[in-house]
């Protein structure tokens, strides 16, 4: 099923439409290396990290850094290549193209969530 991302704080404005969970040590390892970008929407999310790299990258991209309970405890925007950030207390990070940080609105404080949809559905109402 497709994974959303979504802002409860914020009325349940969408995050991330389309969310990719590195869920083994390879797809951890390896993360949004080998694409040439990552389009508006599109977001890979790494449960159980608190920190990212963007060593061999290609383009520029923004960072949600989330407790375990998804709350942001960190913002890192536009993140050039061969850089590292890291956020106290974050467990879970969402990775997405840089300027979605701005464009979406979250900020620290935020309660999100994942949110699983059917293909072509969206997922705002209670209890999703």
């Amino acid at each position: 099923m497709p994974l959303e991302i979504v802002n409860r704080s914020r009325a349940d404005t969408i995050v991330c439409a389309r969310t990719e969970v590195a869920s083994n040590v390879f797809t951890r390892m390896r993360g949004l290396w080998g694409r040439a970008s990552l389009a508006p929407g599109d977001g890979m999310l790494f449960r159980g990290e608190s920190s990212i790299h963007s060593a061999f990258m290609r383009f520029r991209f923004d960072a949600v850094f989330m407790d375990r309970d998804f709350r942001v405890v960190g913002l890192a925007q536009d993140i050039p290549p061969w850089r590292a950030r890291a956020v106290k207390g974050a467990r879970n990070i969402l990775e997405l193209a840089a300027g979605e940080i701005a464009r979406t609105g979250v900020r620290v404080g935020d309660q999100l969530a994942e949110v699983h949809t059917r293909e072509g559905e969206h997922g705002h109402g209670p209890g999703d």
